[in-house]
């Protein structure tokens, strides 16, 4: 689907989305106009969906992260996908993701602390009708934090 031009941009992008055309363009060695015209292409194809920041997340006053594991409960009066769709409005929620396995979601959560992560999850997750039970894994440092 992409060649190795459209690698080369994705690349720089991902990196730093505010970078110029120009600058992408000194970088990959690719001219300024066919930078230009893939991004635009990659976009029109939803190869990229949106231009984005990554936050310091310890300067927001939210250094904790911690993922949580949540086991769907059948018997419940909501759909898997209802449940995860409420989870991710939460505030604090990161991401969240259905998945296959043992656990049926993984939620990414950050906070002032693991205790004010714990009030999510004892407060407000485990609240939820469907939520059968939940497994919390405190992050002790991140090495690499994608958007």
């Amino acid at each position: 689907m992409l060649d190795e031009k459209d690698e080369k941009i994705l690349e720089e992008l991902k990196k730093n989305g505010r970078d110029s055309t120009a600058d992408i363009s000194r970088r990959t060695g690719i001219p300024r106009v066919t930078v230009h015209e893939r991004i635009r292409r990659m976009q029109g194809k939803g190869v990229i969906r949106r231009f984005t920041v990554l936050p310091d997340y310890k300067k927001l006053g939210l250094p904790t992260t911690a993922f949580i594991l949540v086991s769907y409960d059948p018997h419940s009066k909501v759909t898997q996908r209802e449940l995860a769709e409420k989870i991710a409005k939460l505030g604090h929620v990161y991401e969240a993701h259905i998945l296959a396995g043992d656990w049926d979601m993984l939620l990414k959560v950050r906070g002032e602390s693991i205790e004010g992560i714990g009030k999510l999850v004892v407060d407000k997750l485990r609240g939820f009708e469907g939520i059968g039970r939940t497994l919390t894994i405190a992050c002790f440092d991140t090495t690499k934090d994608e958007p």
